[in-house]
C-alpha cells in the first residue's frame, strides 16, 4: 500500500456527504505530494498507474459531490 493510498480510500469509504468534500481534497493533496516526490526521481511505473487510477476516482467522487449539491 503506498503512503497516499489510506486518504484515497477515506475519500472512497466516506458516507457522510458532508465530510466527502473534505476527503477528496486530502486525497488529492496526498496524491499531488507523491506525485512532486516520483517527478524527483523516486519514479515507479506501477505507483504512477495506480495513481492514475485514484485520480480518476477522485474525479467520479467530484462529479458526484457536485451533482448531489445542485440537486439541494
Amino acid at each position: 500500500m503506498y503512503g497516499w493510498e489510506e486518504s484515497y480510500h477515506n475519500a472512497l469509504l466516506e458516507t457522510d456527504r458532508s465530510k466527502l468534500r473534505e476527503r477528496i481534497d486530502a486525497a488529492q493533496t496526498a496524491i499531488d505530494r507523491r506525485l512532486q516526490q516520483i517527478n524527483g526521481g523516486h519514479d515507479s511505473a506501477e505507483e504512477r498507474r495506480a495513481i492514475q487510477h485514484a485520480m480518476a476516482g477522485l474525479n467520479v467522487l467530484r462529479v458526484e459531490v457536485s451533482t448531489n449539491h445542485s440537486r439541494t
